[in-house]
């Protein structure tokens, strides 16, 4: 049976319908960064999303053809995942979509060594007759984080995160948003520490009022 990341890390995937506190480790992702309103039809959010998909399932897929990657083990492609902001603003201001700052990401195996990812998007490049050129192999740490699992539309996020701030300052700590006004990925790490969400509906596929998706912000104590 193929590893299903959602299955195997459910702290980090599936948490409850309330808030809690998790420390989330260094990962591996496939990511591109931008700008603008995410809904914009053919806008570069879009876009960006199927570059990543087209790289994620060459790496997922590559069990079929002649390049062999050592320690591969059949996976299931994990959510899609985005980092937002806004300069000047902690967390986002949900009524100013078009100001939007964001990276969007997919998780890698650890498997996945920066020279198999420079394989994966060449690779991709030649099959899929697309441009990969801006996706970066990116490796990012939370830490620290208070998360919630949000259902219904992003616009109504606003009220998930007012949970997450009453039960932030009731455990003695508070927000830790980085001043977003330089992303720092020296050496390819983030160093920043973003509004992250985790989306495990496709909302394509499936009404809005069913949507769910992981609502994650970087905490310190007090």
């Amino acid at each position: 049976m193929a590893f299903d990341f959602k299955k195997e890390y459910k702290d980090f995937y599936i948490p409850k319908n309330k808030p809690a506190i998790v420390n989330v480790p260094k990962m591996n992702y496939i990511a591109i960064r931008g700008k603008g309103n995410p809904n914009e039809e053919g806008g570069e959010y879009k876009t960006a999303i199927g570059v990543l998909y087209a790289i994620a399932y060459t790496i997922k897929m590559s069990k079929m053809g002649e390049h062999r990657i050592d320690g591969y083990f059949d996976y299931v492609v994990p959510p899609l995942e985005g980092f937002w902001w806004q300069k000047g603003i902690d967390g986002v201001d949900y009524s100013h979509k078009e100001s939007f700052c964001w990276i969007s990401a997919i998780r890698l195996p650890d498997f996945v060594t920066k020279a198999e990812f420079d394989w994966a998007v060449k690779t991709a490049e030649e099959k899929k007759k697309i441009d990969c050129s801006r996706a970066e192999f990116l490796t990012i740490e939370e830490g620290l984080c208070v998360q919630i699992m949000h259902n219904g539309s992003y616009d109504d996020e606003p009220a998930s995160i007012e949970l997450m701030n009453s039960f932030i300052a009731e455990n003695g700590c508070e927000n830790d948003f980085s001043d977003t006004d330089k992303i720092d990925t020296f050496g390819g790490i983030l160093k920043n520490r973003l509004h992250h969400e985790v989306y495990l509906s496709d909302p394509r596929k499936c009404a809005v009022e069913k949507l769910k998706t992981v609502i994650r912000h970087p905490i310190k104590n007090k």
